[in-house]
């Protein structure tokens, strides 16, 4: 299961906090898959065969902040183990564009990531940190900077940050193991 955090609604269609949305929306357009509303699990969810395997695409529904109340009922629903999750969030801290995997960490300040631990029980599940850039050089507050949208001289560097994506989602999906993931792409 590929986890793309974000917010619903078209006011932060194409945010920076949506990068998860849009990575996952990528892997779901490459394979030709429509998201469809999941009510009960509060998601939109995709189906994708990926090598064989079988692979649900993830949009929570409950706004980036309450993440896990998707997430936690959905791994149990299907039966999954953390191994099985990876989870698309952006990261202030990381340069535009760039793409971090991780396989344990804190939220980090990141709201959407801490729902997640605090439904899961733990914070050991897989992550790609999705680089968005700090405000520094603006004097935006956070909140702003992470609900704007990406500038026309962003969009080359996070073009190339969502096809990285996508490749990284497809070798996971192929059963490639995490650390042998973080060698090949961090």
């Amino acid at each position: 299961m590929i986890v793309g955090l974000g917010n619903i609604g078209p006011k932060y269609a194409k945010t920076r906090h949506n990068i998860g949305f849009m990575t996952v929306d990528a892997l779901a357009e490459k394979y030709s898959t429509q998201f469809k509303q999941d009510g009960p699990h509060s998601a939109f969810v995709a189906e994708v065969h990926i090598a064989g395997e079988k692979v649900l695409l993830v949009k929570p529904t409950t706004y980036m902040n309450d993440s896990g109340r998707a997430v936690g009922p959905l791994m149990t629903y299907y039966h999954l183990d953390l191994a099985d999750l990876l989870v698309v969030q952006d990261d202030m801290d990381i340069e535009l564009g760039k793409l971090r995997l991780r396989q344990k960490g804190s939220a980090g300040g990141h709201n959407g990531i801490k729902s997640i631990i605090a439904h899961l029980g733990t914070d050991k599940f897989n992550r790609l940190k999705f680089g968005i850039e700090h405000p520094r050089h603006e004097q935006k507050a956070v909140v702003d900077f992470v609900l704007g949208q990406f500038g026309k001289d962003e969009q080359p560097d996070i073009l190339a940050g969502i096809d990285k994506a996508v490749a990284i989602f497809e070798a996971f999906s192929d059963g490639t193991d995490m650390p042998t993931l973080m060698n090949k792409f961090n």
